[in-house]
């Protein structure tokens, strides 16, 4: 079965850790980060994930926080999605931002190392290999 192949499907994350710059090992959403990366047939791919503890907006709106409840909260999410492409010999898939919560990356194309394991995707930032993070295949929900 090709790495395409396996990847399809959600995959719920179970550890995103960085380093430091003295090479200790970082959680920059907390060791309890969650999240959700889903890789569809028809070769789009979404991912996010969030800070557990994000505190609500005071208002309960969706969009009336104050400047300060908005930045804490974008400060503990991550989402982006769009065109995934695989280069099966290199193990390497590239994530195509076409939409990202931060507008740094919208546009960009990154790649990343993708190794699969029985039911665990490793995924290794290729423009930042100390980023690492370990998926989950959920279980089908019917």
């Amino acid at each position: 079965m090709s790495l395409r192949e396996q990847m399809i499907g959600t995959w719920k994350l179970i550890s995103y850790q960085s380093e430091d710059e003295s090479g200790n090992t970082i959680y920059p959403f907390g060791e309890d980060a969650r999240g959700f990366i889903m890789y569809n047939p028809d070769g789009y791919m979404s991912a996010q994930l969030t800070k557990v503890g994000r505190p609500a907006y005071a208002s309960g709106d969706i969009h009336t926080g104050t400047t300060e409840e908005m930045a804490t909260a974008a400060h503990g999410y991550m989402a982006y999605s769009g065109r995934f492409e695989l280069d099966e010999e290199k193990g390497e898939v590239t994530h195509h931002m076409d939409v990202s919560m931060n507008p740094t990356w919208e546009g960009q194309a990154q790649p990343r190392l993708a190794t699969i394991e029985g039911d665990k995707l490793t995924v290794i930032n290729g423009e930042r290999p100390e980023d690492k993070l370990i998926w989950q295949r959920v279980e089908e929900n019917h």
